[in-house]
């Protein structure tokens, strides 16, 4: 089954489809841009660890029995029972600090023979977007070094949540996915393709060291596959509405006949 939307299913954006969906795409933009670069560069996924400092807080019970807890029992020979020690109640419920490790990915384009970085691109996630999380200051970190040096920077943003990177004036239109486009040696000029809900994902050159030609990336074609095998209609539920955040109502029409086109019975109106 191929997914009910042109381009990208706002439906794999669910956390529990995403890891899988991210890395697998990863893995499909580094074979493809191995069948199309020339014998000069090689492209390789990277793997990074992000973490995301979160507060945990156990399930509030409702309250504390200040009873005695017998152990033992009395005995026919004049044995005493005992008392058990009464655990104090606490006096609070409190919240810790706790981390959660993000596994991600990014493909990264190098010369041959030097190894030397040309091209890096980056699949934004969550946890890259999340606006209070220490792992988006640190991607911006990293970012702000790419964009210091000579390497070429493309970033695919795929998630309708959270806050995108920051850019210069001009800013672009609003939309639903956005593609970035940084080279290396034409900064601070970026290149910006605008994405909406029901337009298929662009065709995005892939830019190495002049005057090798830029490699295109059908992005539409590979998010097709990982699609189809990674089974994720398995996984789906296109009777319900998509993962947060809402679409609007023009959206959630169009996407209801989309998911009627494939003979899914969509979600109702809420």
């Amino acid at each position: 089954m191929q997914s009910p939307c042109p381009g990208m299913d706002p439906y794999v954006e669910d956390p529990d489809l995403w890891r899988d969906f991210h890395q697998s795409l990863a893995n499909e933009i580094r074979n493809s841009l191995n069948r199309d670069l020339s014998a000069n560069y090689y492209a390789r996924t990277e793997p990074y660890v992000a973490l995301e400092t979160i507060e945990v807080a156990r399930p509030t019970r409702g309250g504390y029995l200040d009873v005695s807890v017998w152990s033992g029992s009395s005995t026919s020979s004049g044995g005493v029972a005992t008392l058990a020690p009464v655990c104090a109640p606490p006096t609070l419920e409190s919240r810790i600090p706790t981390e959660v490790v993000h596994r991600l990915r990014r493909v990264e384009v190098r010369a041959a023979g030097t190894d030397e970085l040309v091209t890096v691109i980056e699949i934004l996630s969550p946890v890259n977007k999340r606006s209070t999380s220490p792992a988006r200051d640190d991607y911006l970190r990293k970012r702000r070094a790419v964009l210091r040096s000579q390497v070429h920077l493309l970033e695919i943003d795929l998630l309708r949540g959270g806050s995108r990177p920051p850019r210069k004036s001009p800013e672009p239109p609003a939309s639903t996915y956005c593609l970035t486009l940084c080279r290396g040696n034409r900064r601070p000029a970026a290149e910006v393709w605008a994405v909406g809900l029901r337009d298929p994902l662009p065709t995005v050159p892939v830019p190495v060291t002049e005057p090798d030609p830029d490699v295109p990336l059908d992005l539409t074609s590979l998010v097709g596959r990982v699609y189809q095998q990674g089974r994720y209609w398995l996984s789906i539920a296109y009777d319900r509405p998509p993962p947060p955040p809402t679409l609007s109502p023009e959206e959630c029409s169009w996407i209801a006949d989309r998911i009627r086109s494939v003979g899914v019975t969509p979600a109702a109106p809420s």
